[in-house]
Order: C-alpha cells, then sequence, then structure tokens
C-alpha cells in the first residue's frame, strides 16, 4: 500500500468519525440540542481529530525515521572495497537505493518476481540488464556486497511499510473507538476542538522560525565541513577564484562578492528611482482610472519568469549596450557585462519597490496632507517634506526587500552577466555573483567531500550574513525615523 492510499484511508475514517460522532451526540439527547454542552459539530470536529491526527503523526514519524534506521543497518553491509577511491558510503549509498527501487519497479512491471529476488546471488552482473531496462544504470564499480545491501535494503524497506500501514490503520481505528466513546451530553467537545486550532495556530507561526533554523544549521554544518579541508584565511581573504576539481583550488569569496554587490547597486540604481517616483505619481497625482491602469501594469513586471528576464538581457538589452555605449566608449566588446545584468535586474525589482511604496505612502493619515496644504505648502512640497518623511519606515523597507532579491537572482546574472570571477571597476566588462558559482559549484557529477563542491555551503552562509546585515541596517534606520514621525 503506498502513502497516498494510506492517508486517504486515514482521512476516510476521520471523515466517518466526524458523521457517526455527530449522529451519536444528537441521539444521546434525542435531538434536543440544548442538552449537549457543544454543539454536534463539535463532537464531529473532536472524533475526526481523535482519528486523524496520531495515525497521521505516527505515519510522518515513521517515515523520517525509517530512511535513518534501514541506512544505519545497511551501510555496515557494504564492504570497504567497494567503496570507490575518492568517494564515500555515502554516495555508495545513493547506489544501493537506485538499485533497490529499480528492483522494486521490475517487480511491479511483472519481470521478476519476489522468490526470484530474494534468491539471487550477490552477483550484480544477473540483473545488471534488468535494471538497465528499467533505466538504472550501474557503472563499473558497483560490486557485490553493494548488490547484497541493495536486497536487504529493499527487505527492510518492505517490512518497514508494512509495520507502519498495520500501526497506523490500527491507531486510525483505536482513535474513532476512543472519539465516539467520548461522546456524551456533558462532554465539553468545542473546548478539545479549540485547544486543537490554538495548537495548529501556534505550530504554523513557529514554522518560519524552525525553517530558518533548520536552515542556518545545516548550512553551518557543511560549512565547518568545508574549513576544515579548505583554510578559512584562503577563503574570506584571497582575491583569486579558480576551482580545480583535481585539486589546488583557489576559493577567495572577494571575486564572488564584488561581483554581487555590484550588480546589486546597478540594480538598485535603476529600481529605486523609477519605483519611488511611479509610487508618488500613482498614490499622489493619478485618477482613479489611470491607477487602475498603470499599477497592474507595473505589477505585471512582478510575474515575469526570471529566465525571460535573463533571454531579454541577453539578445536585446546587451546587445544595445555593446553597441551603443561600450564599444564606442572603447570599454567594452562584450554583450555580457555587469551592467547588463543590473539594468534588467532593476527593471525586474520595480514593482517590489513601486507596489510596496504605494501602498505605504497610501497609508499615510490624510490629515497630515491636509494640514500640509491648508497651512499654503504644495502638493509637491507637501510630498516631499510630509508624506514623504512619514512613509519613510516602510519605503526603506521595500527597497531592502527589493536589495535581497536582487542579491539573490541566479539566472539574469547567468545569461547577462557571465561567468567571470573577477575585481574590476568597468561595468561592462563580465562578471559573476555568489549565486551562480553555487549553481555551478553543485551541478554535474558532485563528490560532497571534495573543498570544491563544500565551497557552496560557505558562500551560502555568506549570503545569508550579508542578508540578515541588511536586515539589521533596515531596523535601525526604521526606528531611527520612526521615533520622529509617531
Amino acid at each position: 500500500m503506498t502513502n497516498g492510499i494510506l492517508f486517504l484511508i486515514v482521512l476516510a475514517l476521520a471523515a466517518a468519525a466526524y458523521v457517526l460522532a455527530r449522529q451519536r451526540s444528537l441521539a444521546a439527547v434525542e435531538g434536543d440540542i440544548k442538552k449537549l454542552h457543544s454543539l454536534p459539530g463539535h463532537h464531529g470536529q473532536t472524533a475526526f481529530l481523535f482519528t486523524a491526527v496520531p495515525a497521521l503523526l505516527l505515519m510522518a514519524v515513521w517515515l523520517f525515521v525509517q530512511p535513518m534506521a534501514i541506512d544505519a543497518r545497511v551501510s555496515g553491509m557494504i564492504a570497504d572495497s567497494d567503496v570507490p577511491q575518492g568517494s564515500s558510503r555515502g554516495l555508495v549509498m545513493a547506489d544501493v537505493r537506485r538499485i533497490s527501487d529499480g528492483l522494486d519497479t521490475i517487480v511491479a512491471l511483472g519481470g521478476m518476481s519476489e522468490e526470484t529476488v530474494a534468491s539471487m546471488r550477490a552477483d550484480i552482473s544477473d540483473v545488471r540488464s534488468r535494471l538497465a531496462e528499467v533505466g538504472v544504470a550501474l557503472g563499473s564499480n558497483v560490486g557485490n556486497s553493494v548488490f547484497t545491501a541493495a536486497k536487504a535494503y529493499r527487505s527492510m524497506a518492505s517490512t518497514g511499510r508494512l509495520g507502519m500501514t498495520a500501526a497506523v490503520l490500527a491507531l486510525a481505528v483505536a482513535g474513532l473507538a476512543f472519539g465516539l466513546a467520548r461522546v456524551r451530553p456533558e462532554f465539553r467537545a468545542r473546548n478539545v476542538s479549540e485547544r486543537f486550532v490554538i495548537g495548529l495556530l501556534i505550530g504554523s507561526s513557529l514554522i518560519a522560525i524552525l525553517t530558518t533554523i533548520g536552515i542556518v544549521v545545516s548550512l553551518l554544518f557543511e560549512t565547518l565541513h568545508f574549513f576544515r579541508l579548505y583554510p578559512a584565511s584562503e577563503f574570506f581573504f584571497s582575491t583569486v577564484w579558480n576551482p580545480q576539481f583535481r585539486g589546488g583550488s583557489d576559493l577567495g569569496i572577494w571575486p564572488l562578492l564584488w561581483g554581487t554587490l555590484y550588480v546589486s547597486v546597478i540594480a538598485l540604481v535603476v529600481a529605486v528611482p523609477v519605483g519611488l517616483m511611479s509610487a508618488i505619481y500613482l498614490s499622489e497625482y493619478a485618477s482613479a482610472r489611470m491607477r487602475a491602469w498603470v499599477k497592474p501594469a507595473i505589477e505585471i513586471l512582478a510575474g515575469i519568469p526570471t529566465i525571460v528576464y535573463g533571454l531579454f538581457a541577453l539578445i536585446t538589452v546587451g546587445p544595445i549596450l555593446r553597441d551603443y555605449f561600450a564599444q564606442p566608449f572603447g570599454i567594452g566588446s562584450s554583450s555580457s557585462s555587469v551592467m547588463t545584468a543590473g539594468v534588467v535586474m532593476g527593471i525586474m525589482v520595480i514593482p517590489f519597490v513601486s507596489s510596496l511604496s504605494d501602498d505605504i505612502i497610501n497609508a499615510v493619515p490624510q490629515s497630515l496632507r491636509d494640514g500640509s496644504l491648508a497651512l499654503g505648502a504644495t502638493p509637491s512640497e507637501t510630498v516631499r517634506q510630509v508624506v514623504f518623511p512619514a512613509a519613510l519606515p516602510g519605503i526603506v523597507g521595500a527597497i531592502l526587500l527589493a536589495a535581497s532579491r536582487a542579491i539573490g537572482e541566479t539566472m539574469i546574472v547567468v545569461m547577462g552577466a557571465g561567468a567571470a570571477a573577477k575585481l574590476s571597476l568597468n561595468p561592462f566588462e563580465a562578471m559573476t555573483t555568489v549565486t551562480v558559482k553555487i549553481v555551478s559549484q553543485l551541478t554535474g557529477d558532485t563528490e560532497f567531500a571534495s573543498p570544491e563542491t563544500l565551497v557552496a555551503f560557505a558562500l551560502g552562509l555568506t549570503l545569508f550574513v550579508m542578508t540578515l546585515a541588511l536586515n539589521i541596517l533596515a531596523l535601525y534606520i526604521v526606528r531611527k525615523y520612526r521615533e520622529q514621525y509617531e
């Protein structure tokens, strides 16, 4: 039984518990709802929760723990001789899981019986061709112990699925019986249901916090692993980026940081003035009809896929900047440049500045505008000296969001700025960013025991610290100005 079917069965049992508990509560008072402490729907909700929640929690925990337990047991079955030099036991375990999935597919298609799989010799050549038929191509370095481990992995996973199915269904049925047994006129079903909703809200509010903690911990763990293999001083202070997967790499971060900041600054130089001026026009000067047309048109820019912006940079903006600016002034000859990526990225983040700033300016109390105009100020003076300062904290937040979006962009930089990691002041030269190199270091046949791959996590942690610093700076600015205008 698949996990999806088991999930639907549990939901069906919970739905049945809802109906039965609701009917049982009505039957207990002979249809007189006034004798019930809680409404029939509350009794049904309580029975639904008793049936579904414990069973689904058990299913989630089982699915999380089972792979780790099986990996721990099966990993010891792999002989050291079957771990290729330069590889790791973790990568060999990936082959074990692929072979196990391939055997499942062959059995499901009828190409092999369970008895045949169980009686197979520990010789990978017996089933290599059959695995290839279902898309599992094995390298020549896959040894016999790997195949033995794959059969054991499949057997344990199958046993675990059966055990999970039996345990989850038994717990769901027990929850159904318990929920129906609790149905009595004096039972406070509403309180139970409301406490569950409160717990659900608390859990939802913790998701963002737990996700952030998980991201930081995972990045920090792999970054520490990287610094055990590569000197931190070379990473933070070297000005050369030259990864070589055969060894002898130079992994200095400064060329990548320079390209990231250079592209982001150009993007903000384009986006912030245009976005702010359009927001001021829409909120203070545009008619209702004009606003109804212009604002949605600007927001369409936010919905365009970044790959489309990349193509726009590659075939339109890049050649224009090269032919009309770089080549005539003798400062560049390539259509891939920091300026190309920065301009297109600035166009992309205009809606982040414009829409948010427009909403923030509209939130400024009308009484401030009326008081300024009553004192004899012109509309433009009111905007400059009253509305804009009052909305400045929110505008800073909008600019910060645009900056974070620009720093994290990848596709536009790949297609517009190139992949050259270097330090240069010329904006019409090709450069690259941290995000582009994270992708390039994790693309292809990667080995997570080499510094050339693990450097991606150090780059990611550095990028995280950069955005965190931007948040702290923006918070300081917001608090400073909020004290003046509140």
